[in-house]
């Protein structure tokens, strides 16, 4: 009997031992975790927030010197093309025109063609109001290399086509128009649609990028409303001023709006979302990161 009380109380004393052991590896454990957590939350509070782009320069800058090289080269031919003689611009047939574009060989107002100019050249310089901001402006050698890059592979599409391609604009069917306006080698140049092309790139550039950077800014929608009015606007003055047909503008400002889009998308740094958010916290009983992601 004594021998079995005795057995019984060293039992009891080795599982009280083994579980005060299991407690003590908890609060070891326990401890360990909030230590771990607490780092996290220190590492996150110390660092910088992350860099919203990042260049691949072995890609971008060879991808950029090619397409800007282009661009200026072709430039220099594009508007220095032999003039046409009367006889072929009087040979122009409207009817030779497919039926999606003929209508607008009927259309030309000299001074919708100058005042597009004035929406070319202002439209430029936009993205330089991104530096307005002071988020956007530490990263200004960034951004302006990006829009760089844009305006290089819109300017590829353009002049490549326009150097291929002549293609007389409609100004040159239209009854009304000096035949030495219509005998100019530059009235070959109608497809596609440059003026709409670049100033969809510079007007898309600076929304995407002014909304990469402030995600939640009441402002986001005015930049593209803005970018959507000056290349809409800069189309239809176009055509009224007798530049492009219809197709000439649709495949230029869609262009145009990919390259201003997607360069800043495709350069955006994959640690940083608007549909991730990542949230520090400490309380009485632990501690850590909150991760919210949208779907």
């Amino acid at each position: 009997m004594n021998k079995g009380i005795l057995i019984l109380l060293i039992g009891s004393f080795l599982a009280s031992g083994v579980q005060a052991q299991n407690d003590s590896t908890v609060l070891v454990d326990s401890s360990f975790t909030m230590q771990a957590r607490a780092d996290v939350v220190m590492d996150v509070q110390e660092n910088d927030p992350p860099e919203i782009y990042k260049l691949k320069p072995k890609i971008d800058i060879p991808l950029t010197l090619i397409t800007g090289g282009w661009s200026g080269y072709a430039f220099t031919k594009i508007y220095s093309k032999d003039p046409s003689t009367t006889q072929q611009i009087l040979a122009l047939n409207k009817d030779d025109i497919n039926g999606f574009d003929r209508w607008a060989a009927d259309v030309y107002h000299e001074q919708a063609a100058t005042t597009s100019d004035l929406f070319f050249y202002g439209a430029m310089p936009l993205p330089l109001t991104l530096m307005l901001d002071k988020g956007i402006r530490k990263d200004a050698g960034k951004i302006g290399f990006l829009y760089l890059e844009a305006m290089s592979i819109t300017g590829l599409f353009y002049t490549g086509s326009v150097y291929l391609v002549d293609r007389y604009r409609p100004l040159s069917y239209h009854p009304d128009v000096p035949m030495e306006e219509k005998t100019r080698g530059g009235s070959k140049n109608s497809f596609i649609g440059g003026h709409p092309a670049l100033v969809a790139t510079s007007t898309f550039f600076t929304a995407k990028v002014f909304s990469h950077y402030n995600p939640n800014s009441k402002l986001r929608p005015f930049f593209y409303g803005a970018a959507i009015i000056c290349t809409g606007g800069t189309a239809w003055l176009r055509h009224r001023g007798g530049k492009h047909f219809p197709s000439d503008l649709i495949i230029g400002t869609t262009i145009g709006t990919l390259s201003g889009l997607l360069v800043p998308n495709l350069h955006r740094n994959k640690e940083v979302s608007d549909k991730m958010s990542i949230v520090p916290y400490m309380g009485k009983h632990s501690s850590g990161v909150h991760l919210t992601y949208k779907l």
